[in-house]
C-alpha cells in the first residue's frame, strides 16, 4: 500500500515561510484581481484612477529596466565604434605628421627661392601699357603686313614697343610720327617672335609667312612633333615682347616645322594696346630704325 502524499515540507523553518508566503501572494493577487474585475465593471472612473496610480508607480520600473535593456544590447556596437574610433585617430594623426613635413619642406624652398632671388637681384618686370590707339590702316592683300595707328611720339610711343589686341600679339612698332606709328606685324615675313608651347613649354620661333598665317620652328632639338590646336605664347626671351601673351595656334600635325594661325588679326581689331618693351635696354638695340622695305 503507497504511503499518503505527505505535502508539509518537512521541519525546515524557512521552507515553511516560503511556502506560506507563496499562499499569501497568491491568495493577494487572485483578491485584487477580483476587486479591479468587479471595480472596472461596476464603477469605471474609479477603476480608471486606479489604473494611473498604478501606471505611476510601474512607469519608473519599466524605463529603468528599457534603458538597462538597451544598454546591454548596445555594448557591442559601442565596443566596436572605440575600436574603429582610435584606428581613425591614428590615421588621422599619421596624415597630420605627413602634412607637417610637407609644410617643413615648403617653407624650406620658399626660403631658399628668397635667399637666392636676393643673391641674384632678380626682380619681376611688368610690361606697362603706353596707350591705347585706334588701328588706322592695315594691309591685308601684299606679302609685306604693316598697320598704321593713330598714336605717335606724342603719345609716348616709341620705335621696338609691342603691340598687341585683346586676344593675342600683333606686333612691334617700327616707325613714329608725332601722332601716327607704324606696325610690323607678326604675320610679315620680317617678323620673328620667340615663343613657348604651353603645355610643355618647348621654345620655339613663330615667323610670319606673309599669307596671313605664321610658320612655328622648334628653337630646340630636332623631330619636335607638332600637334593640331597646340597653343604658343610669348617666352620672353630677347626682352622685346613680354612673356604670355599669345601668338599662335598650330593647324596641323607636323614635325619641327608647323603651320599656325594668329590669335589676334588685326584686320578684325579697332583698337590696340601699345607696351613697353619687357627689357628696354634689349628692346633699344634689336629694334630697327628704319621699317623694312
Amino acid at each position: 500500500m503507497a504511503p499518503p502524499h505527505n505535502r508539509r515540507p518537512g521541519f525546515s523553518r524557512r521552507a515553511q515561510y516560503g511556502l506560506f508566503i507563496g499562499y499569501v501572494v497568491a491568495v493577494g493577487g487572485a483578491l485584487v484581481a477580483v476587486a479591479l474585475l468587479l471595480l472596472s465593471t461596476l464603477n469605471p472612473p474609479a477603476y480608471a484612477v486606479v489604473r494611473g496610480a498604478f501606471a505611476e508607480l510601474v512607469t519608473p520600473i519599466a524605463s529603468g529596466a528599457d534603458w538597462t535593456r538597451r544598454g546591454i544590447s548596445g555594448a557591442p556596437g559601442w565596443i566596436g565604434s572605440f575600436w574603429g574610433v582610435r584606428e581613425e585617430n591614428a590615421k588621422l594623426k599619421a596624415e597630420l605628421e605627413a602634412n607637417k613635413t610637407l609644410i617643413e619642406h615648403a617653407r624650406i624652398v620658399t626660403r631658399d627661392n628668397r635667399r637666392l632671388r636676393a643673391l641674384l637681384k632678380l626682380r619681376d618686370r611688368v610690361a606697362d601699357p603706353v596707350v591705347a590707339a585706334r588701328i588706322v590702316y592695315a594691309s591685308g592683300s601684299s606679302t609685306r603686313r604693316f598697320a598704321t595707328l593713330n598714336a605717335g611720339s606724342w603719345q609716348g610711343v616709341r620705335p621696338g614697343q609691342p603691340v598687341r589686341g585683346a586676344d593675342g600679339l600683333i606686333g612691334r612698332v617700327v616707325e613714329v610720327s608725332p601722332n601716327t606709328a607704324r606696325i610690323l606685324l607678326v604675320l610679315d615675313p620680317e617678323s620673328v617672335v620667340p615663343v613657348r608651347r604651353i603645355r610643355d613649354g618647348l621654345p620655339a620661333i613663330a615667323a610670319g609667312r606673309g599669307d596671313g598665317l605664321l610658320e612655328i620652328r622648334s628653337a630646340s632639338a630636332a623631330q619636335v612633333l607638332f600637334e593640331p590646336g597646340d597653343t604658343f605664347v610669348t617666352s620672353g626671351t630677347g626682352g622685346l615682347f613680354p612673356p604670355n601673351i599669345a601668338v599662335a595656334v598650330t593647324q596641323e600635325r607636323a614635325r619641327d616645322t608647323a603651320k599656325a594661325r594668329p590669335t589676334a588679326s588685326p584686320d578684325m581689331l579697332d583698337y590696340a594696346l601699345v607696351q613697353r618693351a619687357f627689357f628696354p635696354e634689349a628692346a633699344e638695340i634689336s629694334a630697327p630704325d628704319k621699317a623694312p622695305r
